[in-house]
């Protein structure tokens, strides 16, 4: 499998940890979007959306948007669970995981920033804007976990929830957000911190990191 990212993309980030945890390998090739590579014509023909990540999978396959991807390997490989339990029970998984990759992520995105930038914001506008969008986010995200046990987000196991906290908040930090109010999220992420999947998936650790 060839997969298609950039070290510092929080979409990517949660497939690489998805990927380590089921101990699955992947080849990587990096598009840097600072400098557009993901708007190659190359790439687009292989991504029509021109964004990372993309996997191609071992069959030619090319499967794109993270929760997608991620989904995919769960059901290729299903152990260890990311979205374990009843049906109850994943549906809650996959709803804190879309607070973060369907509405507090997007709002960082490239696009939407320079858009803001266009209309006359400044670095400082753009900035409380991205810690606007993250500080309403956690704030939900915590109330969802708060009743929940388990060191991690939902139990004694890392799931969905958590490979895709972890690379929020690890943004959230670059953005200087005071993660206070978010005490139940900052355990998890510690939790996940411990485990060797997650480390070999930070940003620091890849080999386009700058």
């Amino acid at each position: 499998m060839i997969l298609h990212g950039y070290y510092r993309s929080s979409a990517t980030y949660r497939v690489r940890i998805a990927l380590a945890l089921k101990g699955m390998e992947a080849v990587q090739t990096y598009h840097h979007l600072g400098r557009g590579e993901h708007r190659s014509p190359d790439y687009l023909a292989l991504n029509p959306q021109g964004r990372v990540p993309a996997l191609e999978t071992d069959t030619g396959e090319v499967l794109t948007q993270s929760l997608a991807i991620i989904e995919w390997l769960e059901e290729t490989c299903p152990s260890p669970a990311l979205l374990p339990g009843d049906g109850v029970q994943r549906a809650h998984i996959r709803a804190f995981s879309q607070v973060i990759a369907c509405d507090i992520q997007p709002l960082q995105n490239t696009g939407p920033l320079n858009r803001l930038r266009t209309l006359g914001a400044d670095e400082a506008a753009v900035t409380e804007w991205i810690r606007a969008a993250m500080r309403d986010g956690f704030s939900a995200c915590e109330a969802l976990i708060a009743r929940t046990g388990g060191v991690f987000c939902f139990g004694d196991t890392p799931t969905l929830a958590d490979v895709c906290l972890v690379p929020q908040l690890y943004n959230a930090r670059r953005h200087s957000l005071d993660l206070t109010p978010f005490a139940r999220l900052v355990a998890a992420d510690a939790a996940c911190a411990r485990l060797d999947a997650f480390r070999s998936a930070a940003p620091e650790a890849q080999p386009d990191a700058e």
